[in-house]
């Protein structure tokens, strides 16, 4: 997935329906596509995500997949600062660093296999870390698969 490729009738927005999710936020309530980071924060790591409902995901070849590419939502979340991310339960670390630096992912529906794939980071590939991106993505009662790439290293 190239993080280049933008959609001009979507834009970042930060308001409530599209504010990151934190780990204690519910899961989504329809199956969605997007992206996730494990970010470090104190003893533990917290996961991050942005997501999109499937059926407001853009078309990628054979697939639909979240409109925003991690550079640029990771980039948003930095101009907040760190005050502004504590203040929107986000880890502060993200207005530190660049957003290649943690592990990260992204979910994909492949419409010909009728299935969704969570490209990940190997760190982000432990069974509890997966079943709580299934949770957020509301994937619990859909077809989906976990996979490496090389675009998802840090």
């Amino acid at each position: 997935m190239s993080t280049t490729r933008r959609s001009e009738r979507h834009s970042m927005h930060f308001e409530a329906e599209r504010r990151p999710e934190c780990p204690e936020k519910k899961a989504a309530t329809v199956p969605s596509v997007g992206i996730f980071w494990g970010v470090p924060e104190d003893d533990r790591t917290v996961l991050v995500t942005h997501r999109t409902p499937l059926a407001e995901a853009e078309s990628y070849g054979d697939c639909l997949t979240h409109p925003h590419g991690h550079n640029e939502v990771w980039e948003g979340w930095r101009r907040l600062g760190a005050t502004a991310l504590r203040r929107q339960g986000l880890p502060a670390a993200i207005a530190a660093h660049e957003y290649e630096v943690f592990p990260r992912g992204r979910v994909v529906y492949m419409r010909p296999a009728v299935l969704f794939t969570l490209y990940a980071d190997r760190r982000l590939q432990r069974p509890d870390t997966v079943a709580e991106l299934v949770r957020r993505f509301g994937l619990t009662e859909q077809r989906h698969v976990v996979r490496s790439d090389v675009h998802y290293r840090s």
